[in-house]
């Protein structure tokens, strides 16, 4: 994150209303400025301004749709553990920097424990990682050991921060 981001967030702090406003636009991110003002007893303008310090100050990363992956062909969910050879600074820059060039890499993760990295992938199915993983996985820079889980069922996919359960 950029130096000036987290100097604005130490500037800003958020009231009750600017927390409200972030989970009502967690649970509806196209939920109008009009709907959110009228929930959060507060006029257009004001709530306007507020959401905009919002996504300035860096609380609001993006407003984004939830796709179906199944839907879109992407309905195999693998975690995927990576060990490095070699842990210098580029080593773990060089990992990441490629890793993230993968589009079937939905998250990259450094990690403490045995592994260095946890990637979470989606992909249409085991024949199509296994191309994944033979073809890209495996020529990733310094890699030295991966073991991947493959996800069975979701019990619990959740979002939002400002959980209402």
């Amino acid at each position: 994150m950029p130096v000036y981001l987290l100097t604005v967030k130490r500037m800003y702090n958020p009231d009750r209303t600017d927390l409200e406003i972030l989970r009502l636009l967690e649970q509806d991110g196209r939920m109008s400025h009009k709907v959110i003002a009228q929930t959060v007893h507060k006029s257009i303008t004001p709530v306007h301004s507020r959401i905009s310090k919002l996504e300035k100050s860096g609380f609001i990363r993006k407003i984004t749709a939830l796709i179906n992956p199944k839907l879109i062909g992407r309905g195999l969910t693998a975690y995927t553990q990576v060990l490095l050879k070699v842990h210098s600074q580029e080593s773990l820059e060089n990992f990441i920097a490629e890793a993230v060039k993968i589009k079937e890499v939905m998250e990259c993760y450094h990690m403490t424990g045995t592994f260095d990295f946890l990637l979470r992938i989606t992909i249409r199915d085991m024949e199509a990682y296994n191309e994944l993983l033979l073809k890209q996985l495996s020529n990733l820079p310094a890699v030295a050991q991966m073991q991947t889980f493959f996800v069975i069922s979701e019990a619990k996919y959740e979002t939002a921060y400002f959980n209402t359960v």
